[in-house]
């Protein structure tokens, strides 16, 4: 019997994924745990594996259209069964099959073509009053009826064109010709549209630069001993199992949240909630935006157990491997740009936490030492915290106990 694939809510935070791929075609048969597309949700692009056999008999969602949650997504059932009732049932089939009735300016235009002038020219109909009362600026201009509809939905001011109608009167080819000379002018520009992705990301970061009241927190911390601890531990590992500043970095942030709980929250319209688990947030660039693998637990765990994870689940990410549950339930998170040489920075915060650690680049300078001066490498540190619920004490008390754990290093190994 035929079932229906809906599409799957593969985040939290998902309302609709697009699909980028599909890796069977209607006919084929399938099997549990094959892929059958790669979807694009808010935060990252994932393969989708069929947890059923049979035969794939409908596809719902064509490659770059998206569908809400529990739309139909396919149906897989056996050879030649009729399937009709369930594509009625699940989904309207003409929904995407309306077409745009007008005039469609997008298509090539011939513009040697003849045109009945006589047509577009009718003097005695008159102008929508719609139409005149949205081209004000245009009503005393001598042009057809229908030059100024075109000129309304597209935007085009008829001041800029020059009729070729009978008394100068601007008539439709007038409007098409103009258009193709635009589209001439503009061909040097690369227009590519949003991604799934992208849309979901200025959404989401909009909505937490104007609901949670932002405010920032910078410290510089001496990195000597770190890097020097460091040298000490990779000196008995292999490269593949050497770790980073940044796996130290996440460590030291989770030491210095275990000791400051409030940091470690979230806030809701009637509560502040306090996260018992530390799981941190790693802020990775890829290709069409941001993602956030979770490592969860963290004060628990040790250097090279942190060292492991992030590089397993970064390297999933750029194979579209993740799984939904390992980029959710972050109660903190970091972003480091100093490879990338940025001094320091601020960053957004990734609501629901309260707050988000800005790493940037470890510099070589003068600095003072024990009353004398000496070159020691030095990193800019900044803490952007939501100010309904971290005051500037809290926010000021965790950096410095994190100060304290990167400085004195050996706290990250106890």
């Amino acid at each position: 019997m035929a079932e229906v694939v809906s599409m799957p809510r593969l985040s939290d935070t998902m309302n609709e994924g697009k699909v980028i791929k599909w890796y069977k075609k209607v006919g084929d048969k399938v099997f549990e745990g094959d892929i059958l597309a790669e979807i694009e949700t808010d935060k990252a692009t994932q393969d989708f594996e069929i947890d059923i056999n049979g035969i794939l008999l409908y596809i719902g969602v064509p490659e770059g259209k998206s569908a809400k949650v529990n739309d139909i997504l396919a149906i897989i059932g056996e050879s030649n069964e009729d399937i009709s009732n369930l594509i009625t049932k699940n989904k309207d089939i003409d929904k995407d099959k309306d077409i745009d009735k007008d005039i469609d300016i997008d298509k090539d235009i011939d513009i040697d073509k003849d045109i009945d002038i006589d047509k577009d020219i009718d003097i005695d109909i008159d102008i929508d009053k719609d139409i005149d009362k949205d081209l004000n600026e245009n009503k005393k201009i001598l042009a057809s009826p229908l030059a100024k509809k075109l000129a309304i939905e597209k935007n085009i001011s008829l001041h800029n064109i020059v009729g070729s109608g009978i008394n100068n009167r601007i008539v439709k080819r007038d409007i098409e010709k103009h258009i193709v000379k635009q589209r001439k002018h503009n061909n040097n520009k690369k227009i590519i549209p949003h991604s799934y992705m992208r849309k979901i990301i200025a959404i989401r970061l909009t909505e937490s630069k104007f609901t949670a009241p932002h405010y920032y927190l910078m410290r510089e911390i001496n990195m000597d001993n770190l890097i020097k601890l460091r040298i000490e531990i990779n000196n008995k590992f292999s490269e593949d199992k050497k770790i980073s500043i940044n796996d130290m970095i996440i460590k030291a942030s989770a030491i210095a949240l275990r000791e400051n709980p409030k940091i470690n929250t979230s806030w809701t319209d009637s509560s502040i909630i306090y996260h018992s688990d530390i799981n941190i947030g790693v802020a990775v660039a890829i290709k069409d935006g941001l993602i956030v693998p979770v490592i969860s637990k963290v004060d628990q765990k040790s250097l090279r157990k942190i060292s492991y994870e992030i590089k397993d689940k970064v390297n999933r990410i750029n194979l579209n491997k993740i799984y939904p549950n390992e980029i959710c339930g972050s109660t903190f998170t970091v972003s480091n740009l100093g490879m990338f040489g940025i001094e320091f920075f601020t960053s957004i915060i990734n609501k629901p936490n309260s707050c988000i650690f800005s790493i940037g680049s470890i510099l070589e300078k003068p600095i003072v030492k024990e009353g004398n001066i000496v070159i020691g490498k030095t990193m800019k540190v900044t803490l952007a915290c939501d100010h309904r619920i971290v005051d500037g004490v809290v926010g000021s008390t965790f950096l410095q106990t994190f100060k304290d754990i990167i400085e004195n290093p050996i706290l990250i190994l106890i």
